[in-house]
């Protein structure tokens, strides 16, 4: 059986790089108890996905995507 304790034990195990993923999968799994809170969560939750845009919005204008030319290929027989 599965208990906090072996949960937090296995925790300690994580890379420091997987921290903030493990944290927003343990807070996905977290459900309001009062039908109240629900408005609450629904703020934090947008709120989490503005940070998470303003935090990465225009992270590649240094190293913009750059789609190389096409290049030449055979010319191969028609599918029938």
């Amino acid at each position: 059986m599965v208990t906090r304790n072996l949960i937090k034990e296995e925790i300690d195990k994580v890379q420091d790089s997987h921290l903030e993923i493990l944290y927003r999968i343990v807070k996905a799994l977290e459900t309001p108890s009062d039908p109240k809170n629900f408005a609450v969560t629904k703020e934090i939750k947008t709120s989490n996905w503005k940070e998470f845009i303003e935090s990465t919005y225009g992270c590649m204008a240094d190293d913009p995507i750059y789609r190389g030319e096409q290049g030449q290929y055979e010319t191969r027989e028609a599918i029938r």
